[in-house]
């Protein structure tokens, strides 16, 4: 086995070699190959669940490529779940490659999973595990890889070694002692002996920390290096695992004793397979409990075969040239000399993250942040996603979901990124479907975003990122089916039935419509018209009409039947037409509010829904016939709010706004309705309630009242005939409705109502004119300028373009 130093003891673990290591070091990482060349055991026992040496073959597959966890998760009950990251760098990846390389056995000795995932109340609970509460599904703790605590406290081994050797960064200590060591023939043991001596008063120091989970974790470990004792012999072991737990296994103590420790553990059936990791979950401001500062910083290190920094100065030029930052040669070669000066001058073996980030800021982002940040982001910390082979074990539905990813060329990506649809095309509208699909299920892989440049329905939007903890949300949704089409309509059909309110159910359908699950329409649609009969919560109705409208426009664009969703949504708006009235009576100012979002949210669904029932053939235009003139008869429901007053004020000035906007009120009419709100017998703040209505925020309101001064000159006569103490009152109310107006309003608005809009205080402005503004078109100026218009169209006097192909006819 080579020159292995025995301490004498007589422990269990005299005879073994112990190679305590930094989780995720690359110069653990590189030192551990370097003892197991000179040590040639006969068996490579690391940290980790036993129950997946099975797994541990797979390493050697052309199609593994790190980083990459070990998942473990409760038969049943996916949720509750446990990870086991590893990178290229990270020490015990390096101890898996080099045994299979040469031909070793490799084994886990740590606790095993089922005692792991047996529950927080279990001594064996590893901090790794998440329970299922509130479906927050499986987030990495640290396995047993992060610091132990005292009391409660945390302790960092790292940060106390580094406190002792006068440095404030625990980061820089480790760079310097472990990632910056010479080259040369040395000793391959001796980093594992200093850090097991250092671990060795710590824990003198700390004792185990106050940790129960430990104890219990290094008595199973002690018991596993004894049985491959027998096996192989004492010269033929080598241990990888946490430098914390190396003067534990060289303790002395019995069988029966660590057997003892074992007895009762909860235990649980698990699974367990590869998944694929990122270097951003590595990362300690991930939520990982061991986690590093920077994985992608530690990535280049151990790939890096020379000249470090050079290459890693030259990999920041590169990014930001691909931002259109001028990065030259130049740049790199001064930024490197830079960072060899202030290594020089920080007393450092050589430049580290802290210099080469100096060094960039200095040079290569001209002292700015801003660039600095994305250099943090893409390359310290870094976007990579590992890959496991097709051959990993794994539920059916992630394999239909591979198989889809695959088909549909969407690669899952650590890097988030916008992709457009066009749903016209028949690749992007099945991304868009498996996209949805898993949004039913909820496996987040995408959100939906607004389209840049297009409104329309036959685009979509989507902002994707892959995040190793989805590999748990779909395991968790395999339970509903084995494909992903049969478990998104099981799990619809399933929410539709467990929906508590209306609301919830028309936005499922929008969501089903959306996915494309036919299958589960039926169900929901069946849960919607039950739930719509039975709500007689008009505000409910209100609410529920937009989605079950909005849904009716996917039938066209995917070709989906909706004419059972159009009778239900033509019975819906029938009910909030016969309800809307009485409902927006007697309303405090919240209520109203809320109720006239509710008008504006109606309003804009009953046009649509008129517009999609209207004539032709099919399900829908039947419905339509069925339910006669929606549009026509819900103009009627605004002109009985507009008039009746009970109705809340705001309310009220919404619907005249309403009905002006459709041309169902004529200008005077408006006015004259106006001028009635703001009579001197209308309570001003419902007077001021009813002007926020008529031409608040997000209704075109301030322009309405430039280009129409009659309006403007009811508002400035009713505003300036308050009285002191009700101007007061009413001025927090106008100024949240006027401050939402564009700058350019309400400078016009400040100018007109400085130069006054006619005779102040009366109803029409004393008939003022604002010239070039009039009731009706001006036929004479607008004959004047017709020669201008055919000479830029090249129209002759009759009204006629010449092409090279046919004489075309234009409208004069």
């Amino acid at each position: 086995m080579g020159a292995v130093p025995s301490d004498g003891r007589g422990s269990a673990a005299g005879r073994v070699l112990l190679l305590g290591v930094r989780h995720h070091g690359p110069g653990s990482a590189r030192a551990v190959r370097g003892a197991l060349e000179e040590a040639r055991p006969r068996v490579v026992l690391i940290e980790g669940p036993p129950e997946a040496d099975a797994l541990i073959p797979l390493a050697a597959d052309e199609d593994m490529r790190p980083p990459v966890a070990l998942l473990a998760h409760a038969v049943g009950e996916p949720g509750r779940s446990a990870f086991w990251p590893m990178a290229e760098f990270s020490p015990e990846w390096v101890a898996i490659r080099w045994a299979l390389e040469q031909g070793v056995p490799a084994r886990f000795i740590d606790l095993p999973a089922t005692h792991t995932l047996a529950g927080d109340k279990g001594v064996g609970a590893d901090e790794r595990v998440e329970q299922d509460q509130g479906g927050d599904g499986g987030r990495e703790g640290d396995g047993g890889k992060g610091e132990p605590s005292v009391d409660g406290l945390r302790v960092d081994p790292l940060a106390a070694l580094a406190d002792a050797a006068g440095y404030d960064d625990p980061e820089r200590w480790w760079e310097d002692v472990v990632e910056h060591r010479g080259g040369g023939r040395r000793d391959p043991f001796a980093p594992f002996a200093a850090l097991e001596e250092a671990m060795e008063v710590l824990r003198e120091t700390y004792g185990d920390a106050g940790s129960d989970r430990d104890s219990v974790r290094e008595a199973y470990m002690r018991l596993q290096v004894r049985a491959a004792q027998r096996e192989f012999g004492d010269g033929g072991v080598a241990v990888v695992c946490g430098a914390w737990h190396v003067p534990a296994l060289r303790r002395r103590t019995t069988v029966a004793a660590d057997r003892a420790l074992l007895k009762g553990l909860p235990k649980v059936k698990a699974d367990l397979t590869w998944v694929p990791w990122t270097y951003r979950r590595l990362a300690r401001a991930g939520g990982y409990g061991a986690g590093i500062e920077s994985p992608g910083w530690y990535g280049h290190l151990f790939a890096a075969p020379d000249r470090p920094v050079e290459r890693w100065l030259t990999k920041v030029a590169g990014l930001l040239r691909e931002e259109d930052r001028i990065v030259s040669p130049a740049h790199v070669i001064e930024a490197v000399r830079l960072a060899e000066t202030l290594a020089a001058l920080r007393g450092r073996p050589l430049p580290g993250l802290s210099e080469t980030t100096d060094a960039a800021r200095a040079v290569l982002c001209e002292g700015s942040d801003v660039p600095l940040a994305l250099v943090h982001d893409r390359l310290v910390v870094g976007d990579v996603l590992g890959e496991v082979p097709p051959s990993a074990p794994a539920v059916p539905l992630q394999r239909d979901l591979d198989r889809l990813q695959r088909r549909l060329r969407l690669k899952p990506e650590a890097r988030e990124r916008e992709m457009e649809f066009d749903l016209r095309k028949e690749t992007d509208a099945e991304r868009s479907r498996l996209l949805h699909r898993l949004r039913l299920l909820h496996v987040g892989w995408g959100e939906p975003t607004a389209s840049r440049g297009s409104t329309g329905t036959f685009r979509e939007t989507w902002r994707l990122r892959w995040e190793p903890e989805l590999s748990v949300r779909v395991a968790e949704a395999g339970v509903w089916g084995t494909t992903v089409l049969a478990a998104a309509t099981a799990k619809a059909e399933a929410d539709a039935v467990g929906a508590r309110g209306l609301a919830e159910v028309t936005a499922l359908a929008e969501r089903c419509l959306l996915a494309g699950v036919p299958d589960a329409l039926p169900t929901v649609m069946r849960v919607l018209a039950d739930r719509a009969a039975l709500d007689t919560d008009v505000g409910h109705l209100a609410q529920a009409l937009p989605a079950l409208v909005r849904s009716l426009r996917y039938g066209d664009v995917r070709g989906t039947d909706t004419g059972a969703l159009a009778d239900v949504a033509a019975g819906l708006a029938e009910r909030v037409f016969v309800g809307l009235p009485p409902a927006c009576a007697a309303l405090d100012a919240d209520a109203a509010d809320e109720m006239r979002g509710h008008v504006e949210a109606v309003h804009g669904a009953v046009a649509l829904l008129a517009e999609a029932l209207g004539p032709g053939e099919g399900p829908q235009h039947t419905s339509a016939r069925r339910h006669g003139d929606l549009r026509g008869r819900w103009r009627g429901v605004l002109r009985v709010l507009s008039l009746r007053d009970a109705v809340a004020g705001v309310i009220r000035g919404r619907a005249v706004r309403l009905l002006l906007d459709e041309g169902e009120l004529k200008g005077d009419e408006a006015a004259r309705l106006m001028g009635l709100a703001l009579s001197p017998g209308t309570p001003p703040g419902e007077a001021a309630a009813w002007i926020e209505g008529f031409v608040g925020s997000g209704s075109g309101g301030g322009l309405l009242l430039v280009h129409d001064e009659r309006l403007l000159g009811l508002v400035d006569g009713w505003l300036t005939g308050l009285s002191a103490e009700a101007f007061t009152d009413v001025l927090p109310l106008l100024r949240r409705t006027f401050s939402a107006y564009e700058a350019g309003v309400r400078r016009t608005l400040g100018e007109l109502v400085r130069r006054g809009p006619g005779e102040r205080g009366s109803a029409v402005g004393a008939g003022f004119v604002r010239p070039g503004f009039a009731a009706e078109p001006d036929a004479g100026r607008a004959d004047a300028v017709l020669p201008v218009v055919r000479l830029l169209l090249g129209l002759d006097t009759a009204g006629q373009v010449r092409d090279d192909n046919d004489l075309l006819e234009v409208d004069g």
